[in-house]
């Protein structure tokens, strides 16, 4: 059958990688949907579902401007709107009908939520049995905790994450972003590929239910913590800004209080800090010959660097250390990125078109290919914006689009 929805693609549309792929996107605030706008930075046709009171969270979190949420405008960035309550009849119906012309449907409602609406995953995959369905929730569908709401900050503490932050015996520490939402996103992005690909190479391929927990995929990041419990009895815990596994690796300051993250954990790059602080036996100290050995000597270590640091001005040490090839950078603001000539240099700030304000900053697409220029997105679409362009396709003219808007549905 043809497909509406990629006839109806904008004209312009990137050449990424994941081009012709079409996700109906009906998640809300942000790891799920993260992940459907990374999808769209690499070429997907994604629309935005959203209730039609438009009353997504993430449009009401800071940053808002004037009452415009501008945090849901980056992150869904490349996407069209579409308002629509599945929940009732004839917006169910509509619902199913559309399934049809997608690959992905991105949901991250409470376990059950969809079973409850009559949108089982038996029922979806029968509109669309090539459809992949990517339930990402806090927990994942089965266990104990699996109705349990979450957040960010929740996925952070109980994997484990949060109880390596935060200054040795102090209280631990969450960073000011909800890092949880962003790593699920990334999960979500990677299994929406990777379901393309299986999907790509057989055509007769089915459809599935990825089950995302976004517990699961920050626990998935610390590879060693289960392996050093078990071999070696170590619960690593939280050391500041200071590594338990290589040395040197700390923040450090200069005599200005410039801030800096410093780190020269192998043996050749050690030796080249030795000399840049003027103290060249350090290479052959036993005590800081090896990495096993200055970790374990890391507080006398780090006081010795700490001195040096602090006496000195912070171009003196950014000198220095650029001159012998250290790994450092200062601590970095916005402000710092913004006007720092690598990231100049390779646009790493783009400007998303906006209807409202003309365009808006951000973050510019990852990864690049060289060869294919990726278009620009336009920032977030308003709540169903694009309505009449994506439900004339399933015989919706102005006049039904006012019954529907009028009985609640769109």
């Amino acid at each position: 059958m043809t497909n509406p929805i990629s006839k109806s693609a904008p004209p312009g549309a990137s050449k990424g990688a994941l081009s012709g792929v079409r996700i109906l996107d009906m998640a809300t605030v942000l790891a799920a949907p993260f992940g459907a706008t990374l999808c769209a930075d690499l070429g997907a046709d994604v629309v935005k579902l959203e209730l039609p009171d438009g009353s997504d969270p993430l449009r009401g979190l800071q940053p808002v401007k004037d009452g415009v949420g501008l945090w849901f405008k980056v992150a869904n960035r490349g996407k069209r709107g579409l308002s629509l309550d599945v929940r009732k009849p004839r917006g169910r119906e509509l619902f199913l009908k559309m399934l049809a012309d997608f690959d992905v449907l991105v949901e991250n409602f409470r376990t059950g939520t969809m079973d409850r609406w009559g949108l089982d995953a038996p029922t979806l995959l029968a509109a669309n049995p090539r459809l992949v369905i990517l339930r990402l929730t806090g927990f994942g569908q089965t266990g104990p905790y699996s109705a349990r709401p979450g957040f960010a900050r929740i996925f952070e503490a109980m994997s484990g994450l949060t109880n390596l932050t935060g200054e040795d015996g102090g209280t631990p520490l969450h960073m000011n972003f909800p890092m949880g939402d962003a790593v699920a996103g990334v999960f979500a992005a990677f299994s929406i590929a990777a379901e393309i690909a299986r999907l790509r190479g057989d055509p007769h391929a089915q459809g599935c239910e990825v089950d995302l927990s976004a517990t699961e995929a920050l626990f998935r990041l610390l590879d060693p913590l289960a392996v050093e419990h078990e071999q070696l009895g170590v619960v690593r815990r939280p050391a500041g800004n200071l590594a338990s596994y290589t040395a040197p690796s700390n923040m450090y300051m200069s005599r200005e209080r410039v801030f800096f993250s410093l780190v020269a954990s192998s043996n050749p790059i050690f030796t080249r800090l030795a000399h840049a602080v003027g103290r060249p036996e350090w290479a052959s100290d036993p005590r800081f010959a090896t990495n096993p050995a200055r970790v374990a000597n890391l507080t006398a270590l780090d006081a010795l660097l700490t001195a040096w640091f602090v006496a000195r001005s912070w171009r003196e040490i950014e000198t220095t250390l650029e001159a012998q090839g250290i790994p450092f950078s200062k601590v970095y603001s916005i402000e710092d990125i913004e006007r720092d000539p690598q990231f100049i240099a390779r646009n790493a700030i783009v400007r998303l078109p906006d209807a409202l304000y003309g365009s808006l900053p951000a973050p510019c697409i990852v990864p690049r290919v060289p060869g294919r220029d990726m278009a620009v997105p336009r920032t977030g679409p308003e709540t169903g914006e694009h309505n009449a362009e994506l439900l004339a396709a399933y015989g919706v003219d102005d006049a039904a689009l006012a019954g529907l808007r009028a009985e609640g549905v769109v």
